[in-house]
């Protein structure tokens, strides 16, 4: 996902940079998409880890699978849609009408609605899914307390900066959620590690 957000194309470009872009859009999000089976699994394992009766982690879990559906559809949208009405808009300029040059700006501005409308959907719901995770880390003492208040923070910010619209899921403002998230996982991921590692081995008959 961090490098999905380094290599997504922005700004404009050329008549001549157009099949480039189209090609690195196809690729920086097939391979985001290839990656959310695997952060999957790691949320499956985190949340396995820090389990307890009050079953936060388990909230947690759900909510990130509906998270995971919906920036798989905003992935879709903006790296396997745009890409083909950008060369349809490109290939039609010399030749289409007004109207039907219009009509295809039209269907390529409705996309990026929809890319943008999952991508909120996405940042609330990992985001809650993070405070939740980090509630049940404070709360079972599975992990350090110092990730489960950054995780609180950074979730609680990002839910009011999207539903406040000060944070738009452009591919800036969507690149900051990620980062922010990517750091969460990561020291979760090095702790869980960690805490494996310490395990003593199991014993067998």
């Amino acid at each position: 996902m961090i490098i999905t957000m380094i290599l997504h194309p922005t700004g404009k470009v050329g008549p001549g940079g157009v099949e480039s872009m189209v090609r690195m859009l196809v690729a920086v999000h097939s391979l985001a998409l290839a990656s959310l089976p695997v952060v999957f699994l790691g949320a499956w394992g985190l949340s396995r880890r820090v389990a307890s009766a009050d079953r936060l982690a388990m909230a947690a879990l759900v909510l990130y699978a509906f998270a995971a559906v919906a920036v798989m559809n905003a992935a879709v949208f903006d790296g396997l849609v745009a890409p083909n009405l950008i060369r349809q808009i490109v290939s039609t300029h010399d030749t289409a009408t007004p109207g039907t040059s219009e009509g295809w700006r039209l269907v390529f501005n409705y996309n990026s609605y929809l890319n943008q409308s999952f991508a909120r959907v996405f940042a609330v719901a990992s985001s809650t899914a993070i405070v939740l995770w980090s509630a049940a880390i404070i709360r079972s003492g599975a992990l350090s307390w110092g990730v489960g208040i950054y995780g609180c923070v950074l979730g609680a910010f990002t839910v009011i900066g999207v539903l406040s619209g000060l944070l738009n899921p452009d591919v800036h403002g969507f690149g900051l959620i990620i980062f922010g998230q990517a750091l969460w996982f990561i020291i979760v991921g090095v702790q869980l590690c960690r805490v494996r590692n310490a395990l003593p081995p199991p014993s067998h008959p």
